[in-house]
């Protein structure tokens, strides 16, 4: 039996943090502390809520709030228009934030790659540790 072609793959980073859960949503939620981190942005944690994450590379991402959930989850769709259809990419992250006896098990999913998308595929496997590695500078800098 052969899978259908629409089906789709998820990029998925699990990491430990040292921080509590509430510090490390305030840098998943606040524009200033998500532009050290991720990109610039006019994100609100609101459902329903459209911002744009805009790269240093000139790229904009437009994308939807889907899910808030205070210290727990939050979930957007993190979609790139190109001029080439095969690079257009519509996704959803979702960040899962868990207690721990040591701080936070942080989960982060993307998903929505299609087959044919191996590039934005391999560059979200490679830049999801990276952000993350980020992410865990803004929350020790954070008050």
């Amino acid at each position: 039996m052969t899978e259908p072609a629409t089906r789709t793959r998820s990029v998925v980073v699990e990491r430990e943090i040292a921080w509590p859960p509430e510090k490390i949503w305030r840098a998943l939620t606040q524009p200033h502390l998500m532009e050290e981190w991720l990109m610039k942005n006019d994100f609100s944690p609101a459902v329903g809520h459209q911002f744009q994450l805009r790269g240093d590379w000139g790229g904009i991402l437009d994308c939807e709030v889907l899910a808030v959930e205070p210290n727990r989850t939050l979930s957007y769709t993190w979609n790139h228009a190109h001029d080439d259809p095969a690079f257009n990419l519509e996704s959803v992250v979702t960040f899962t934030l868990t207690p721990t006896p040591a701080g936070t098990h942080l989960r982060v999913e993307q998903a929505g790659f299609r087959p044919d998308q191996r590039q934005a595929f391999g560059g979200a496997m490679a830049g999801w540790p990276l952000f993350l590695d980020k992410l865990e500078e803004a929350v020790a800098g954070a008050d």
